[in-house]
């Protein structure tokens, strides 16, 4: 046996090419599940997984509603035959690529196979049949009214059907069915009213949540753009494309590219500052070794518990690297094996049993606080929890197992230590004179947070949105153009089935007609218009008269008026024909012309059943009481305010988080409490920490921040990486000296945290910033607030070596 081997040394060659393969093979495998993993960015991740009545029907809208896959677009610039000739394109290639279910821009020339249907089911679907209507009075009045029409701009769409439709069945369903706010016509499409502009609106097939195929959409709407305006020249019109799809696909990729933007310019800097500080690149490469591990495990964790990753939940992958990098500082710092007696090889060890209790027991307090998250009913702050656990677990075990193989003896390179070793040394002596102008600050910083109250955590679900200003202006541009409802109050009806959605829809819709004339309602729209309950259609035809009472009927009712019965023969045949059909059923209508409208606004529940969303076009006289009350009573129908419903669902989202973050805590608590054994050391270690935090929170409530969960999230960040700055003067504290290394560590290591939070503080992602911003002063003062209370620890040693 060597003298290595006979000291303790680092185990043989086998044992560490074992260490080394198995460790590659577990990134390796973290790989290839992120590769296959979805990234998704829609805020439904952080709503509730246990949701109530009202929150199920919003989640439902928010995932696979069609507010959740509506499209707008804005044709504008060049010429009116310009903008008409590029949208009549696009909208043509659109319907084509079949990844849209409607495609809407007021172009008529490709519905004539809905017309065609329409006026076969005629008297199913108007809602002008019933048994008065063709009574001598009755058909005298509709005819009447169709006559009168022959002279309006729609008498040259009714002359062709008039020997068949007399009663008008057809242009009162077109009537209904044409939305209440629709733009005005120009040249064939939609333009807008207050622009040079064409538009458009479109829903995908594809549900809201699935952003790879609502990418594809969006991507297959530019390339059909650009294929309509490529012999415009540079007069050609320019496209506006707005909508839920391209938020959500623009937050993934925002956040994506964010990401890697704050892990590669925060991996520069910091390797500027190790590079620096180990006067060695290969201590530079080993240094960010746990690191990867902990981002790579995180994530594939994430994506294995929940089977996708949120943007947010990668986005936060990068500020893991200030405090996962930390392990890697204390390991290379102070497994030095310097100065006389020491035997090369054997830093490791004497790393092992001196430090790796201190950094496994602050291990254990982070992922103590982090266990609060995992254990959330919002499955969003639970990927944050899983992440953040399995990141520094990983990150932890790497330092241990991985860098004694690679590194023995640490880093033996001096580079700036010896000079932040000083800094620490000047730190330790003075900041314990500050402690108590410091601890006043705190209990001052704890009164304006306390006096601030509920008003200081104000902000909300859109806080974490990285949508741009100008694209909402944009979107709300588009939207007001259009006439669309801005979906801020939804009015949704469902059932067990098919037919019991349908007949809630109905009762539904007869009392919102109620409200269309009064004027609170400029309209709405409906599937019950193309698909009514089986009830309602039998009724209807029930109401058609058999042919000998019609022809009667007719003959007397057509006395005196220009359109003689003689002419009608058709029509007496069309509604004996229409006595004999068979009821309309939702499979021949999904497969019929107008199956995108109806796969609009019908869907299959994820749990079981069916609903039925009712899209309402507020008049100025709207009031949401009135239609709550207007609707109360009726059974499985929903008045939805997304608004205050989201606004709730946050508070609660936060009351929750505050639980959690509190159990964190006191489960911290009580690890150091069983793992110090004394009262005097677990206030020392937790007195820095809790100043810290206090600390932070006042200077958020000085800067009047809006505080949210992200923030709280930065909270137990400052718990999780001040607890080893706490642990570690407690060993100082113990000994009753400072270790130049462990000094040293600890100011690099709050130094690379500092700044890599600094970084992600300057974010454009405000989910981001926020925790940058909240951390990055927060570690600073968990460094010094801890050397300020660590009142036992001497003057550090002369360096070594």
């Amino acid at each position: 046996m060597t003298q290595l081997q006979q000291a303790g040394g680092p185990p043989g060659w086998r044992r560490r090419a074992v260490v080394l393969l198995a460790w590659l093979l577990v990134l390796l495998c973290g790989v290839v599940v992120i590769a296959r993993t979805q990234i998704g960015a829609d805020l439904s991740a952080f709503l509730p997984k246990s949701p109530d009545v009202r929150q199920r029907v919003l989640i439902e809208q928010l995932q696979s509603g069609v507010a959740s896959r509506t499209l707008m677009l804005g044709i504008e610039g060049g010429s009116t035959e310009q903008r008409a000739a590029v949208s009549r394109a696009v909208a043509k290639e659109m319907r084509q690529s079949k990844l849209f279910e409607l495609v809407q821009n007021g172009d008529v020339s490709d519905w004539s196979d809905s017309g065609t249907w329409v006026f076969e089911h005629r008297y199913q679907l108007s809602p002008g049949v019933n048994p008065g209507h063709f009574t001598v009075e009755g058909l005298r009045d509709a005819i009447n009214e169709t006559l009168s029409m022959l002279g309006t701009p729609a008498g040259n769409v009714i002359k062709p059907f008039l020997d068949r439709d007399p009663t008008g069945e057809t242009q009162r369903i077109a009537m209904e069915l044409v939305p209440a706010s629709s733009p005005r016509s120009e040249d064939g499409v939609w333009m807008s009213r207050t622009a040079p502009r064409a538009l458009m609106i479109a829903t995908t097939r594809a549900a809201g949540s699935d952003l790879d195929a609502q990418a594809v959409a969006i991507a297959h709407v530019h390339a059909a753009y650009e294929a309509a305006v490529r012999d415009m020249g540079a007069e050609a019109p320019k496209l506006l494309l707005s909508g839920p799809p391209v938020f959500s696909v623009m937050s993934r990729d925002k956040i994506k590219t964010e990401a890697i933007h704050l892990a590669v310019v925060g991996g520069i800097v910091m390797g500027g500052l190790l590079l620096l500080a180990f006067a060695s690149p290969r201590a530079l490469v080993i240094a960010f070794l746990p690191v990867a591990t902990g981002v790579v495990i995180g994530t594939a964790s994430v994506s294995l518990v929940f089977g996708s990753v949120h943007g947010l939940t990668l986005g936060f992958g990068s500020t893991l690297i200030g405090e996962t990098v930390d392990y890697a500082i204390y390991y290379l710092i102070q497994a030095r094996q310097v100065g006389a007696g020491a035997v090369a090889g054997t830093g490791w060890q004497r790393w092992r049993d001196l430090n790796w209790p201190t950094v496994r027991l602050g291990l254990l307090t982070s992922v103590c606080g982090f266990a609060a998250l995992v254990f959330s009913g919002f499955p969003g702050l639970a990927q944050l929890g899983v992440f953040s656990i399995a990141g520094l677990v990983s990150a932890a075990l790497a330092t241990r197992y991985v860098l004694p193989v690679l590194a023995p003896d640490g880093a033996t390179g001096m580079g700036m230590r010896r000079y932040m070793a000083q800094l620490a040394g000047a730190l330790v002596r003075g900041l314990p004179r500050l402690r108590w102008p410091l601890a006043a600050l705190g209990v001052a910083a704890l009164a304006l947070v306390l006096w601030q109250g509920g008003h200081l955590w104000r902000a909300d679900l859109g806080a974490m949105s990285p949508v741009p200003k100008a694209s909402q202006q944009l979107d709300e541009m588009l939207r007001n153009d259009i006439g669309a409802s801005d979906g801020g109050v939804l009015v949704v009806a469902y059932g067990d089935d098919e037919q019991a959605a349908l007949r809630h829809t109905e009762a539904a819709a007869a009392r919102l007609d109620a409200l269309v004339d009064s004027g609170e309602l400029v309209g709405y729209e409906t599937v019950t218009r193309v698909l009514p309950s089986l009830e309602v259609q039998a009724a209807r035809i029930a109401g058609l008269p058999d042919a000998e009472t019609l022809r009667a009927n007719l003959a007397e009712a057509t006395k005196g008026l220009p359109l003689p019965a003689s002419r009608l023969g058709p029509f007496l045949a069309d509604v004996e024909a229409a006595r004999k059909l068979p009821p309309v059923q939702r499979a021949e209508l999904a497969d019929g012309p107008l199956g995108p409208i109806l796969n609009t606004l019908m869907y299959e529940r994820p749990g079981g059943g069916w609903g039925t969303l009712v899209v309402l076009h507020p008049g100025a006289k709207f009031d949401q009481g009135r239609l709550e009350a207007a609707l109360a009573g009726l059974p499985e129908v929903q008045v939805v305010d997304v608004g205050r419903e989201l606004a709730s669902l946050y508070q609660r989202y936060l009351h929750e988080a505050f639980v959690q973050v509190l159990l964190g805590a006191l489960a911290v608590v009580v690890l150091l409490g069983i793992y110090l054994r004394s009262w005097r050391r677990l206030l020392a270690v937790c007195q820095p920490l809790l100043f810290a935090v206090v600390l932070t929170l006042g200077g958020m409530a000085v800067l009047q921040a809006a505080l949210g969960i992200l923030h709280l999230v930065g909270l137990l960040l400052i718990v999780a990486v001040g607890s080893n700055y706490a642990l570690f003067f407690d060993q100082l504290r113990t000994t009753g000296r400072a270790d130049e290394d462990t000094l040293a560590s600890l100011m690099l290591a709050n130094l690379t945290t500092v700044v890599s939070f600094g970084l992600i503080a300057i974010s454009d992602i405000p989910a981001l910033s926020s925790i940058g911003r909240v951390v990055a002063p927060g570690a600073l003062l968990a460094l010094l607030l801890s050397a300020a209370f660590a009142r036992s620890v001497g003057p550090s040693r002369p360096a070594r070596g």
